[in-house]
C-alpha cells in the first residue's frame, strides 16, 4: 500500500494522484524499455534512468530477478494482491465483474463474426477499453474488507472512464455500418448494465466514505 502523506484517510482524489503518477512511471519504463531495447547494458540504464540506483549496483542476474519485486512496489494493484492469499475470489465473484468479463467475451466473439472488425480503430477502441474496465473494477473489487475506500472509489473512476470511451467506440461502429443496429443495441445494453453498476457502486462506496469519514476528502 503507498504511504500516507499525514495520519488521514486518503480520499479518491489522493489516490488518484497517486494513479497518475504511477502511470506516468510506467510509460517512462516502456519509453526506456523500446529505446534501449538492443543495449547490452539496457537493464542498468533502465534502472538508472528510473532512479532505482540500488538495482544499478546488482548485477544483470540480481537486477533480473528483482525487477518484478520493484514494480510490486511502485504498484498499487500489487501492493493489494500481496494483503490477500487469495486476492482474486471477491471480485471474481462480483456480479459487476462478471458482467464486465463477460462483456470482454462477447466482443471477442462480434469480433470472430467479422473479422474486418480487427483492424478497425472504433473496434479496436471498444474492445481495448472494456478490457481496461474490467481490469480496473478487478484493482477496485480485490479490496475485500474496502480498507482503502479512496482506492476503491479511484479505480472504479477509472472503470467509468474506460466504459465511456467504449461506448463511443461501440456508437463510431454502428455509425460506420461495421455492425448492424441489433448487434449495437445488444452491445449497448451491455455497456449499459457495466456503466451504471459502476455508478451505483461508486455511490455505496461514497456513502461509506461519509459514514466513517463524514464529508473529510468528499470534494465534489
Amino acid at each position: 500500500m503507498a504511504e500516507h502523506d499525514s495520519d488521514r484517510a486518503w480520499d479518491e482524489y489522493d489516490w488518484e494522484r497517486f494513479l497518475q503518477q504511477q502511470d506516468r512511471k510506467t510509460e517512462k519504463y516502456m519509453e526506456l524499455l523500446e529505446r534501449y531495447m538492443d543495449d547490452p547494458q539496457r537493464d542498468e540504464i533502465v534502472a538508472r534512468e528510473m532512479g532505482w540506483s540500488y538495482l544499478t549496483e546488482k548485477t544483470t542476474e540480481d537486477w533480473t530477478d528483482e525487477f518484478d519485486s520493484v514494480l510490486e512496489l511502485e504498484d498499487p494493484e500489487g501492493s493489494v494482491a500481496e494483503e490477500s492469499d487469495t486476492p482474486f475470489e471477491s471480485f471474481e465473484q462480483h456480479s459487476l465483474y462478471r458482467a464486465a468479463f463477460n462483456l470482454t467475451i462477447w466482443i471477442d466473439q462480434l469480433f470472430d463474426g467479422s473479422p474486418l472488425m480487427q483492424n478497425d480503430p472504433a473496434a479496436v477502441k471498444l474492445a481495448t477499453h472494456t478490457a481496461l474496465a474490467a481490469a480496473k473494477l478487478a484493482a477496485a473489487l480485490s479490496d475485500e474488507d474496502a480498507e482503502e475506500l479512496g482506492m476503491t472509489i479511484a479505480y472504479l473512476k477509472r472503470a467509468l472512464k474506460a466504459v465511456t470511451v467504449a461506448m463511443d467506440g461501440a456508437a463510431q461502429l454502428v455509425a460506420e455500418t461495421t455492425i448492424d443496429p441489433s448487434q449495437y443495441a445488444a452491445l449497448q445494453q451491455r455497456l449499459f448494465q457495466v456503466r451504471d453498476g459502476i455508478i451505483s457502486l461508486m455511490g455505496e462506496f461514497r456513502g461509506e466514505w461519509r459514514r466513517r469519514f463524514g464529508s473529510e476528502g468528499l470534494r465534489g
